[in-house]
């Protein structure tokens, strides 16, 4: 089993092999805000992940990435990664746990302890292994609930010139832009509004994830995070949400123009990521967008990562979901990660059974 723990949510991905190939996979997803929750509810939480994805399986190896480290619940990255860790092996105290590097190898427990930085946040890393593995060159863009991660593979290897997030921050290789999560007032500083240009409030009324129920990108049983306001995740609530951005609501503004905000929104993302695509991109030097395909994952692999892949003028762009069970590419890292652990566990490569 591969357990992706971030701040927000958790994936955990299950596979069983046979005859070198992947016979059965499967891949549950489960909100778990880390600052509002306290050690037993997220041993509970492991408890029941292990259910949902694995059953009543014994396990071989459980392999472990994280992002929680970084949400304030921490004063340090090293707090973090110490306490997550300390949950999972408590959870698991009968099975074998690696933990993901950034340079894509599993180690030890007491290792990623004793390094917590180089095991911080390597979640992009799995992902990154399991596209090389049948890909040589090509850029892959994850869009998850909170952030886009960009990672270049040359040569059938993960080229990412950062390691850390502050790293990647710095050359285009994270985004902190994402499907659900990311709060409209970051996304733009204005919005056309009845021939003006009119500022936002920087208040948080509105996420990411209204504006893609609202255009129909997400539905929602995809709205899995909590909503700015705690009201439900209906259109009309969403709606309702997003024009308070302008400090209006929903009896000020008709439908048709809190759409068109939602529309500049969407529009505003897509461009980040552009931007941040064409950075990494300039890494494979010329006509590269012509030569280098890209790979889109995550949730807003579609309505995010395709999109920006065309504004940023890629020739070529490929969906997980070509390459992997569908289910791969809404938990692409937990799924990089089990097939790693597999693979390390087999001590041969495995193919998909598509």
């Amino acid at each position: 089993m591969g357990l992706d723990i971030g701040g927000a949510n958790t994936k955990a991905a299950f596979i069983r092999t046979h005859d070198g190939q992947v016979a059965e996979f499967r891949a549950v997803l489960k909100y778990f805000p880390f600052w509002k929750r306290d050690s037993q509810q997220f041993l509970t939480l492991l408890s029941t992940l292990k259910r949902a994805a694995a059953g009543s399986a014994a396990l071989d190896l459980i392999a472990v990435t994280l992002t929680a480290e970084l949400c304030d619940a921490y004063r340090t990255k090293r707090e973090g990664v110490s306490h997550v860790l300390n949950c999972v092996c408590r959870a698991f105290k009968e099975t074998q746990v690696l933990v993901l590097n950034v340079n894509s190898a599993l180690v030890s427990t007491k290792t990623a302890e004793a390094e917590p930085l180089s095991v911080a946040a390597a979640n992009w890393a799995a992902t990154g292994w399991m596209v090389s593995q049948q890909i040589r060159d090509c850029l892959v863009i994850d869009v998850g609930s909170t952030s886009t991660s960009i990672i270049p593979i040359a040569d059938g290897e993960i080229a990412a010139v950062g390691k850390t997030d502050l790293e990647k921050l710095m050359n285009g290789e994270l985004v902190y832009t994402g499907s659900l999560r990311t709060n409209v007032a970051t996304i733009i500083h204005s919005v056309p509004l009845r021939g003006a240009v009119t500022r936002v409030s920087s208040e948080f009324f509105a996420q990411s994830g209204d504006v893609h129920l609202i255009l129909g990108n997400i539905r929602e049983l995809d709205y899995t995070a909590e909503t700015p306001d705690g009201r439900g995740k209906t259109r009309d609530e969403a709606l309702a949400r997003l024009a308070r951005v302008v400090c209006a609501d929903i009896e000020m503004l008709t439908e048709q123009e809190i759409l068109k905000i939602a529309k500049h929104v969407h529009e505003k993302q897509i461009e980040q990521i552009a931007q941040g695509l064409t950075q990494v991109y300039s890494q494979f030097g010329a006509n590269a967008k012509e030569k280098v395909p890209a790979v889109v994952t995550g949730l807003g692999r579609n309505f995010l990562a395709r999109k920006a892949s065309e504004k940023a003028a890629v020739t070529k762009i490929l969906s997980l979901d070509e390459l992997t069970p569908k289910d791969a590419a809404l938990a692409s890292p937990a799924a990089g990660l089990v097939l790693m652990a597999a693979t390390k566990l087999e001590g041969r490569q495995l193919t998909w059974k598509l």
